[in-house]
């Protein structure tokens, strides 16, 4: 489940570079590296995701999140390997549906509340992953595995329907928060696939923020005007704060993925929910209730059971 040679990025150089980003964000390679950096990476995008929601004018936040990831990337890129040519492909496509991901992920925190959207979205790609990776890329899962990933999805759904099934005015908000989910899904298996063509993690993910970070700035810009240097500057501390995070926790999970089953790795990354619950009830007020108590430790039976199964 967590290997870390037959799955590892496969040139010497990649190795060398996945290890190095495990040793840069904090964990040694090895069979626990893999589900410690996946688990922080869960916490750290639950942080800026609460950052992100608790900014009124959330396009503003998100694109002080971009400029920042762009900023690093562009710093990131004169040290790194250029990505081997199979990987471009994978490149450009992630970074297609990076853009795609951020409008609609925007869009259903615009219109739903933080404790709902964010389970949604993050609740519906674990799934969808594990089917595509067993059926489409060919990746078996064993029985202890797949126990775990079904666990921590029913978890992740009765989060989702702890409130209760959605009201039809809320169908809007929800379609945004679903498509979220399903964009998820496709860039987690395409970034999967890729970084284990790049030869260099950190390059692959380097060049993939570079190239889709000013996406969403410039649709800002474009949409605002050039009153929008004005609305930038009262958040710019919690926007930068975000965007180091968001690619932080991006930069774990790619490295994971490129060292683990795409389906382990995507569900246990999406525990970042029963974190982003506990924001909601501590941070926004929102009501935890024992069925969100409930679905958050059914989610983390998911967890152990998938540590259990071992390597």
């Amino acid at each position: 489940m967590w290997s870390t040679a037959g799955t590892a990025v496969g040139t010497s150089a990649g190795t060398s570079a996945g290890m190095a980003v495990g040793t840069v964000m904090g964990v040694e390679t090895g069979a626990a590296a893999v589900p410690v950096a996946v688990l922080a990476a869960a916490v750290l995008h639950a942080v800026w995701n609460g950052l992100a929601h608790r900014v009124k004018d959330k396009l503003v936040v998100f694109t002080w999140i971009n400029l920042a990831c762009t900023g690093v990337a562009a710093v990131l890129v004169c040290f790194t390997p250029v990505p081997d040519a199979a990987a471009w492909p994978y490149i450009i496509a992630s970074a297609v549906l990076q853009v795609i991901y951020q409008l609609l992920l925007l869009r259903s925190y615009q219109l739903g509340d933080f404790g709902q959207m964010y389970p949604i979205a993050r609740g519906t790609s674990p799934l969808l992953v594990a089917v595509v990776s067993t059926t489409v890329l060919g990746q078996s899962l064993p029985a202890g595995d797949l126990a775990g990933v079904a666990v921590i999805c029913l978890g992740l759904m009765g989060l989702t329907l702890a409130d209760g099934v959605p009201s039809r005015a809320a169908l809007p908000a929800l379609a945004a928060a679903l498509g979220t989910g399903v964009v998820i899904a496709a860039y987690s298996v395409v970034d999967g696939t890729g970084v284990r063509h790049a030869g260099t993690v950190a390059g692959y993910i380097a060049w993939l923020f570079l190239i889709h970070g000013p996406v969403l700035p410039l649709i800002a810009w474009s949409r605002r005007g050039r009153s929008f240097g004005a609305q930038l500057r009262p958040v710019w501390g919690r926007g930068l704060t975000g965007g180091f995070l968001s690619l932080l926790a991006y930069g774990l999970v790619v490295w994971a993925q490129s060292r683990g089953d795409l389906a382990a790795v995507a569900a246990l990354r999406e525990t970042s929910i029963v974190i982003a619950a506990l924001i909601g009830a501590v941070v926004f007020r929102e009501r935890l209730g024992r069925r969100r108590v409930a679905a958050s430790a059914t989610v983390l039976a998911g967890i152990v059971l998938l540590e259990a199964a071992g390597p």
